[in-house]
């Protein structure tokens, strides 16, 4: 069994991912950088030691079933448990997603990743979390899910472009979040689902406005929750987001 706290971000090879991965690092814990790239994932790695970072590769495609058994597998052998799971892989999907032109495709596509691949990793790390002292559930979301602020006034609404497969597909997200928290309650489990802001990464062509390190700081946040910590919530940097 490991002494350091163990770690598992989704995505990590590039992005809001790699930046939560290094700043899980950057406390002195174990990081499992979990991406399906080989190269990419192993360049991550490379990366996270060079800055001091205890980070180790996991091959891990959130859409196979397989490829999750295996990660939570890797986990095990290698610590015993898992302290902290960050959620973050996602897609955004071919755009336009105009919803009355949409291609129903694109739609089952981004929801396989962006909702039953944080299903599928979630259940396959749930044992070794269950054998964690203070288990942490981070699971990166976004504003444009928000109902309340799709739906608000001209100057509540800040929620993009119209993205019909996107946009739900967080939505979805937040209500999963929701029911994890309500079967888990009572446990010592704490999920939560976290807004990075609008970032410049490849996911957006790099028109965000905040920098992967911003985006990556709440969920750095919640994986660092205390036992009396919030659950089943959702919060960006200024605090709770409405759903």
């Amino acid at each position: 069994m490991s002494e350091r706290t163990i770690a598992l971000v989704t995505g990590a090879n590039k992005g809001i991912g790699y930046e939560i991965a290094a700043g899980l690092g950057a406390l002195g814990w174990s990081v499992g950088v979990g991406a399906r790239d080989d190269r990419r994932r192993a360049a991550a790695v490379d990366g996270l030691r060079a800055a001091g970072a205890d980070a180790f590769g996991v091959p891990l495609d959130v859409t196979d079933d397989a490829s999750a058994t295996a990660a939570a597998r890797l986990i095990e052998e290698r610590a015993g448990r898992l302290d902290v799971l960050v959620n973050n892989a996602a897609i955004t999907g071919a755009m336009p997603q105009d919803p009355t032109r949409v291609d129903p495709a694109v739609i089952r596509t981004v929801v396989e990743t962006n909702v039953i691949g944080v299903i599928r990793v979630t259940n396959a790390m749930l044992p070794l979390l269950r054998r964690s002292a203070s288990p942490r559930i981070v699971n990166m979301s976004s504003s444009v899910g928000s109902l309340a602020r799709q739906s608000g006034a001209d100057a509540e609404r800040t929620t993009g472009l119209v993205a019909a497969a996107y946009a739900p597909s967080k939505t979805f997200l937040n209500a999963v979040t929701l029911q994890y928290a309500l079967e888990l309650s009572g446990t010592n489990i704490l999920i939560n689902a976290a807004c990075p802001g609008y970032v410049a990464t490849d996911l957006n062509g790099f028109r965000g406005v905040r920098t992967p390190e911003q985006g990556a700081a709440i969920a750095v946040e919640l994986a660092t929750l205390p036992d009396d910590g919030p659950t089943g919530a959702f919060f960006d940097d200024a605090g709770v987001v409405p759903w």
